[in-house]
């Protein structure tokens, strides 16, 4: 439990304004599409209802989870205020709730299918659903060669009402890939044949965050809508983020716990894999990988103290980095220490992070732990 009256070791500070502007810089850049905003795991680790809330008054025209549960979160932040659907697929037991609870539907096979119509009869109501293709995944939806028989007999079933059909791109950030061009031909075509087959849909959609800015013709009809994802935090592949004019929308903070000097020869943290070359003053850092520091950053990485970049040494703990503080020999405890952000005209990124990590920066957000509090402005 967090006590208002106590400062927070490490936070989270995220500027809704900045959002709220790569939000309408995606919009703008994909009218008349309307945007959903995918919101999955606690809308990346920012915090969903204060996001959530600010992107539905911004224009959002839907949002996205991965879960029943995030669904039903995002539907009472906001009050219902717009369409909320989950991607991927449900699990069984929470077919009849999402019925009930009028959240958008994904149908990836029969047997799901039947079980959702089935579900919708005996609550007597309306399962609004989206059909869910694989096209280049291989992770959940129908196969290209099923699909359209699929949706026929999904749009006859009882109580089904077929309101959207998507998939999505696996490499939408490698500009000119045949394989992304050919996903769009292949559900353009397939939109084509089932209208023609009578089953036609108000939401059509495959564009995601890195295909919003390098994919055009996703962004284009017959398409209906675009799903603004990673891309809303700044945070898409950098040549999406240069052609959306995108920002980033957050900094991670936290404190020096103790500064002292270490003598020659001392090591620092578990395995000791440092060693003091010299005399050396050193501060104690509030924040471990307990509260989204990657241990990569372990005596490769920096933190920003006084304006100036202060490498780790030692391993990165559960609870503490330890930093030399050469360049900072005025540093006191109580100090704020900038981990992600900027300081004094100098910067460290989520890809700082992510290069150091080898990883993507989805990864490195949804890391951050919860015991870091979000402090929202803007």
């Amino acid at each position: 439990m967090k006590h208002d009256s106590v400062s927070s070791r490490v936070a989270l500070e995220v500027d809704l304004g900045a959002l709220e502007r790569n939000f309408r810089r995606i919009r703008a850049r994909v009218a008349p599409l309307g945007a959903i905003v995918v919101l999955k795991a606690d809308a990346y680790g920012l915090g969903m209802p204060a996001v959530a809330r600010r992107l539905v008054a911004a224009g959002a025209a839907g949002i996205a989870t991965a879960s029943l549960e995030e669904a039903l979160a995002a539907q009472a932040a906001t009050g219902g205020k717009v369409p909320v659907g989950v991607l991927g697929s449900l699990l069984p037991d929470e077919i009849a709730p999402a019925v009930r609870a009028g959240i958008r539907i994904p149908l990836s096979d029969p047997g799901e299918a039947a079980a959702v119509s089935a579900a919708a009869v005996r609550l007597k109501r309306a399962a609004r659903c989206h059909v869910a293709l694989d096209t280049g995944m291989s992770r959940v939806g129908l196969r290209l060669d099923e699909a359209e028989a699929a949706a026929v007999r999904f749009a006859a079933l009882p109580g089904v009402l077929l309101e959207g059909m998507y998939s999505h791109f696996p490499t939408a950030n490698v500009p000119g890939d045949p394989a992304t061009a050919a996903q769009v031909r292949a559900v353009k075509a397939l939109a084509k044949r089932l209208a023609a087959r009578g089953v036609r849909f108000a939401a059509l959609h495959l564009a995601n965050s890195d295909g919003i800015g390098l994919v055009p013709a996703a962004c284009r009809a017959p398409f209906t809508h675009v799903r603004a994802g990673i891309g809303l935090y700044g945070l898409a592949d950098p040549a999406a983020n240069r052609a959306l004019g995108l920002e980033p929308v957050f900094a991670l903070k936290a404190k020096l716990a103790q500064v002292r000097t270490v003598k020659a020869g001392s090591t620092i943290g578990y395995g000791r894999t440092w060693t003091a070359p010299r005399d050396l003053p050193v501060g104690t850092v509030a924040a471990g990988y307990a509260d989204g520091l990657p241990l990569a950053l372990s005596n490769r990485g920096s933190v920003l103290v006084g304006g100036a970049p202060c490498p780790v040494v030692g391993r990165i703990c559960m609870d503490f980095a330890t930093v030399a503080l050469d360049q900072v020999p005025d540093a006191r405890a109580g100090d704020e220490c900038v981990l992600l952000g900027r300081q004094g005209g100098r910067g460290i990124s989520v890809f700082d992070w992510a290069a150091l990590k080898a990883t993507h920066p989805h990864d490195i957000l949804c890391a951050i732990g919860p015991r870091v509090r979000r402090v929202y402005a803007g």
